[in-house]
């Protein structure tokens, strides 16, 4: 059998044990994408988003499978006739030229995290072939970025970012917060606990030797997921005095004083916190974090705070910016569309629309060149008119 086959039909089979509702059809049209839940999301469809959603159609090209008596899609049809016809044969499946990476793409976009380790526990199964490295063979650039990050689990995702931004000067103050400060508690534990398991160090070692001064306190108060979480009981008294003790925090040696309200403290309280700051002082909190602090820790502060007041809101923001940059900012674009696909997006999707006056699926149009277009379109599942 053609080695190109032999992998089509392999991931194709595992494609179909898969068998849960797909997570939304990639749509080159208006769309929707499934629910979503996070700090300041909103709910329902955004402006201009009709609610239709089907699952992707099957490619005209099945095999009977002997474990599935059920005729399933062929993935890659396409893949094994462009590897026949150029004549690839022999042992191995890694493929090169022959390989449909839209068939890739549309499978690996379309399934849930968990749907994709079962894919590529049955590819295992079926091909005798790590599922991982033989795209990884297949594929190169910032398409093989993504392919790896969508088949990772999503703690082993988020360690490997954070160990690369500590590691990578100027780039705790941001990916840090992003990752410590938009993780729920149970996530945040399981980031934790890849990164010691991948890196052999605890991820606050890490903070403590690549950080320091409030960034450093800030990062280890995040990582300690201590944060109080929203009871539904409004405590006026204790919002007053935190407003007081930010007011009263201008002085030397009193940034742990910030670090401790802005780590602890649930976010719908943090939110009066910030109005009634306002309120007594004239002007936003974020006018003071610029004025009392400065460098990482001021970006530090700042980010925590934007978060704090809306994520969705947040991550559209660092989204348009790693689309203005020179260069767009793959990494940034991968980590975040990935990672908020099946929490938040539909609500970033609606900020970004919102804000900047365009959507997101037209600005990845515009914006971002090579493979890996099809499958950052495809994260983001549809245009918002």
């Amino acid at each position: 059998m053609c080695p190109n086959r032999f992998f089509s039909i392999g991931l194709k089979s595992a494609w179909s044990l898969s068998d849960l509702p797909p997570q939304g059809a990639r749509a080159r049209g208006r769309g929707r994408e499934p629910g979503h839940t996070g700090a300041g999301a909103h709910t329902g469809t955004p402006p201009g988003c009709d609610d239709t959603c089907s699952p992707p159609a099957p490619l005209d090209c099945s095999v009977g499978d002997p474990g599935h008596p059920q005729d399933l899609p062929e993935l890659q049809c396409g893949q094994g006739r462009a590897a026949a016809a150029e004549g690839h044969h022999g042992p191995s499946p890694y493929l090169g030229s022959g390989v449909d990476r839209t068939a890739i793409v549309d499978v690996l976009t379309n399934r849930s995290r968990e749907q994709r380790q079962v894919i590529a526990q049955a590819f295992q199964e079926r091909t005798q072939q790590d599922l991982l490295k033989s795209l990884q063979a297949a594929l190169s650039g910032h398409l093989e970025g993504i392919v790896v990050a969508l088949l990772q689990p999503a703690a082993r995702l988020d360690a490997r970012e954070l160990r690369t931004a500590l590691k990578d000067s100027g780039a705790a103050e941001d990916v840090g917060v992003e990752i410590l400060a938009t993780r729920t508690p149970p996530q945040l534990q399981e980031c934790l606990a890849a990164y010691k398991h991948d890196f052999q160090v605890e991820a606050e070692e890490d903070i403590k030797s690549e950080t320091s001064g409030t960034l450093r306190d800030l990062l280890l108060a995040l990582a300690k997921g201590a944060r109080e979480s929203y009871s539904e009981i409004i405590d006026y008294n204790l919002a007053e005095q935190d407003v007081q003790a930010l007011k009263q925090a201008e002085g030397p040696s009193t940034e742990g004083i910030w670090v401790l309200i802005l780590t602890q403290r649930n976010p719908e309280h943090l939110v009066r916190v910030f109005d009634q700051y306002q309120r007594r002082t004239g002007h936003e909190l974020e006018h003071t974090v610029r004025n009392r602090f400065h460098g990482d820790a001021q970006r530090a502060l700042l980010s925590l705070a934007s978060v704090i007041r809306n994520t969705a809101l947040y991550f559209a923001d660092k989204l348009h910016q790693a689309l203005r940059e020179t260069q767009p900012n793959y990494q940034a674009l991968m980590r975040i569309l990935i990672s908020r696909s099946e929490t938040d997006l539909l609500s970033i999707r609606a900020e970004f629309r919102r804000k900047f006056g365009k959507s997101l699926y037209s600005s990845l149009q515009d914006a971002v060149k090579g493979d890996c277009r099809l499958a950052l379109l495809a994260l983001c599942r549809a245009e918002d008119l």
